[in-house]
């Protein structure tokens, strides 16, 4: 058994913060009175996705799936504090598997699809899990035969429906799961070499549901169009957990198709989203793709995961109505907002994110502190870039099975080192701000002048001969380093160290900032949560710089 601290705990629930039931415990109350209401719904595509009818399901009907995937699961051995390892597509099969597992006290472990027996192979060393679950195929790759290959037990996820419910009452009532006892556990890849595994408990999942469903503006009974496999925190957070606590309709979707997603929105009458910045972004300069849709439903889309910009925000506010939550987290538990009802000037939303004042719970949960890395001084003046460090009920306790990592993550006060580079925004009214500057293994050093990537591609978005930008730093012999930029031009657009030079000169944004390579590619590299893996362009133009 995996548990958190008992003082910690004991400290979270005297402030109110977690309430000691298990995730399984929140989707009885609402499983068991949902009655004939339309709880979920697969992808409109999921028989490509593995060849699987699609499926609609009443809170009755997933309630009773649970319960028979359980009793597979008890069939096949699994019991209490097991590990089982799932590598499924966002179908309601991977929702019923983890609601499942919640319910058995068994701790998944999901991995993204894209991941492969190099990765596989150190995630089945790291959790020894009792079984793996997945599909047989899936875009054409044998999943099932590579499990099979790593010496763990495959179980396919569709025959998990057939299992007997009959055990699983008595089961559960003699193995009861605790709040505080861990439930996933998510992987990060962070500057080491390989994943690193993020366990989460119950308490950190329903508290999480509470602080996103808040700071993001969420409703009772949302129409949730969740897009992302449920891996990691974004979905599993941001999604499932407050579809959960605000009982409401999740709708699936994968892979990201954007015609299909703005089928779904229309058809499904969805009322809240996420959405990568990149595919915002695009929607605005291409309004006619937005005039052939309903997207009236629609009030509130959160984004994240790179900069956004006020264009953005004030466009989709300005033009349709629909508010976008800028949302800065991570597995291990970062959670910094700025949203309408916080925020409501699109330039201060997209530029920053609050770390003081916030109304509501989030602002008793989340607690940060900027640190000079060099010093460990503490930042309290703007002007300095630092280290966010990160405490609070929604933060992670600590890696999984790994001292020596863990030793380097925590400061000498409990806080997690984030490596992510923060500073105050301002004087006044911006004290309450931060204002994300980049990744500490990012920062581009030029003629030691520290340099943000992010700030670059933050100004870089809506020139208009470009569809996305990303800025990387290139070895320089005087200066270090030099910033480049690789570039997916518009259709008929040939942008240039020039033009890209005057647009910034028009956002006012200093010369020894600007670009000074340029490179076009067809795509920016990203990962499965559709980050820029900047390593990996780097490498790219570097490359091509010859």
């Amino acid at each position: 058994m995996y548990l958190t601290s008992k003082t910690r705990i004991a400290d979270y629930e005297a402030r109110g913060w977690w309430q000691g039931r298990s995730v399984d415990a929140l989707f009885q109350q609402v499983g068991l009175t949902g009655g004939d209401e339309l709880a979920l719904c697969d992808p409109l595509n999921r028989e490509a996705l593995d060849g699987r009818p699609a499926e609609r399901l009443s809170w009755a009907a997933l309630h009773d799936r649970v319960e028979r995937v359980a009793g597979s699961l008890l069939g096949a051995g699994l019991a209490k504090d097991d590990v089982v390892v799932a590598q499924l597509p966002n179908t309601v099969d991977a929702v019923a598997l983890v609601l499942a597992c919640a319910r058995l006290g068994v701790i998944i472990s999901p991995v993204v699809m894209q991941y492969r027996a190099h990765e596989l192979g150190h995630i089945v060393g790291k959790t020894r899990p009792k079984a793996f679950v997945t599909v047989e195929r899936f875009g054409g790759h044998d999943h099932a035969a590579m499990a099979a290959a790593l010496g763990v037990r495959v179980l396919l996820a569709h025959e998990l429906a057939a299992g007997d419910p009959a055990p699983v009452v008595d089961y559960v009532m003699a193995h009861p799961t605790e709040g505080g006892e861990v439930m996933t556990i998510c992987w990060t890849s962070g500057t080491e070499s390989a994943p690193k595994g993020v366990p989460r408990d119950h308490n950190h999942w329903i508290l999480n549901a509470q602080v996103v469903a808040e700071a993001a503006g969420m409703a009772d009974g949302d129409v949730i169009l969740n897009p992302f496999p449920l891996v990691n925190i974004a979905s599993i957070g941001g999604m499932m957990l407050p579809w959960l606590w605000l009982r409401g309709r999740m709708v699936l979707h994968h892979p990201f198709d954007l015609p299909l997603f703005l089928q779904q929105i229309a058809a499904e009458r969805v009322t809240y989203t996420i959405a990568p910045p990149a595919v915002l972004t695009a929607l605005l300069m291409q309004p006619a793709i937005l005039a052939a849709t309903d997207i009236s439903s629609l009030r509130a889309i959160g984004s994240g995961s790179a900069p956004l910009s006020p264009f953005l925000i004030g466009g989709w506010r300005d033009k349709h109505g629909i508010e976008i939550c800028n949302i800065f987290g991570s597995n291990e538990g970062c959670s910094l907002f700025c949203g309408p009802v916080d925020v409501p000037d699109p330039e201060l939303r997209a530029r920053y994110f609050v770390h003081t004042g916030q109304k509501g719970i989030t602002g008793e949960v989340v607690h940060t502190r900027l640190v000079d890395a060099a010093t460990e001084a503490e930042i309290t003046a703007p002007g300095q870039v630092g280290e966010l460090r990160l405490a609070g009920g929604n933060v992670f306790s600590g890696y999984w099975e790994d001292t020596e990592l863990n030793a380097r993550a925590f400061d000498d006060k409990g806080y997690f080192r984030t490596g992510d580079l923060f500073e105050i925004a301002g004087e006044g009214e911006l004290a309450r701000f931060y204002r994300f500057v980049g990744r500490s293994k990012e920062i581009i050093v030029r003629g030691g002048v520290n340099i943000s990537p992010a700030e670059i591609d933050d100004l870089l978005v809506g020139a208009p001969d470009l569809l996305e930008a990303a800025t990387v730093g290139i070895p320089d012999e005087v200066l270090g380093e030099r910033v480049a930029v690789a570039v997916v031009p518009r259709e008929g657009a040939t942008p240039s160290i020039a033009s890209l030079g005057a647009w910034l000169e028009g956002k006012g944004c200093a010369i020894f900032k600007r670009p000074e390579r340029l490179v076009v590619v067809e795509k920016l590299p990203r990962n499965a949560m559709n980050k820029v893996v900047r390593d990996v362009l780097r490498a790219e133009v570097v490359k091509r710089m010859g």
